[in-house]
């Protein structure tokens, strides 16, 4: 049987392993030998540049869709880290999906409905700030969401609820990228003291107020609880097809860089191409250029 894959995963520290065997203890939430900041945002710009000149390109040739999905705890850096890498990127050719609360029409479907909807088209990048992993996520942390999602079964032990989740998203993502999308997955891995400082950053700062919610501080209590969903999510659904990148997020130049290193390495994998003419094509374009020439001189 053929397998989905449209790239090979970029190799680096920070790659989910697909055997089940990571453990996020391991995982730092600051690099060894941080490179400055300076080269952070050098190293940036030249990454933008070139998903710039990137997504040009597979916009053109309308075959693969790209579908980044961004997960973390509150106060990471989702917002800036999508803002950043994609800076460079024509918003024709890119759609941004923030997932809040379910709605009422949501909570008609199954849980990958609302993320299938917002799927990107051929030629064009998708961003998922907060995905379909809520799901295996905050429910899993606070399974009393469960009472309101009206599923019509939920095992007594939950672990296999999460089971068939976990098995329905890896399906799911493998279909999407039998049919030409690019799936890649980034948790920014905050720790809870830098998660906490950035808090009090935004209470501080009045212009920042309107990022605080009081909720954000007590989900920061669950961290470990949260810690534990994320090692399970990552070990069970990074597959070759759509690999999960565990990205070091205390600081915000070196995880912004990092992320968007792998995403130009990942599409520049693709047999991207401008659409070629036929001939008949050409030798009307040739036509046309005559006469346009023709007409410009007359003018001039």
């Amino acid at each position: 049987m053929a397998k989905p894959i449209l790239f090979e995963p970029v190799e680096n520290p920070y790659l989910v392993p697909f055997d089940g065997s990571f453990k996020l203890s391991k995982m730092q939430t600051e690099p060894e030998n941080k490179p400055a900041k300076k080269d952070n945002i050098r190293a940036l710009e030249e990454h933008v540049d070139k998903l710039s000149k990137q997504q040009h390109v597979l916009y053109a040739q309308d075959q693969y869709a790209v579908l980044l999905v961004f997960q973390a705890l509150d106060a990471a850096g989702k917002d800036g880290t999508i803002r950043a890498v994609l800076s460079g990127v024509n918003p024709q050719g890119c759609m941004v999906h923030a997932f809040k609360q379910p709605t009422s029409l949501e909570l008609d479907h199954d849980f990958l409905w609302r993320q299938q909807c917002a799927l990107p088209e051929r030629g064009r990048i998708g961003v998922f700030n907060r995905s379909h992993y809520e799901e295996v996520l905050v429910v899993r942390v606070h399974p009393e969401y469960l009472d309101n999602e009206r599923v019509p079964r939920i095992p007594k032990d939950l672990d296999d609820l999460w089971e068939e989740r976990f098995e329905s998203i890896n399906d799911a993502e493998k279909h999407w990228a039998r049919n030409g999308t690019v799936v890649l997955k980034f948790f920014l891995h905050v720790s809870q003291k830098e998660q906490q400082k950035r808090f009090l950053e935004r209470i501080i700062d009045p212009d920042h107020n309107w990022k605080f919610s009081p909720t954000d501080v007590r989900e920061s209590e669950r961290y470990d609880d949260y810690m534990k969903a994320y090692q399970e999510v990552l070990r069970e659904t990074s597959k070759p097809w759509a690999p999960w990148y565990c990205i070091p997020a205390d600081s915000k130049s070196y995880m912004r860089r990092t992320v968007a290193e792998i995403v130009t390495d990942t599409l520049a994998q693709l047999p991207l191409a401008y659409p070629t003419v036929d001939e008949p094509r050409k030798a009307e374009m040739e036509q046309l250029r005559r006469k346009l020439e023709a007409e410009l001189r007359e003018e001039g």
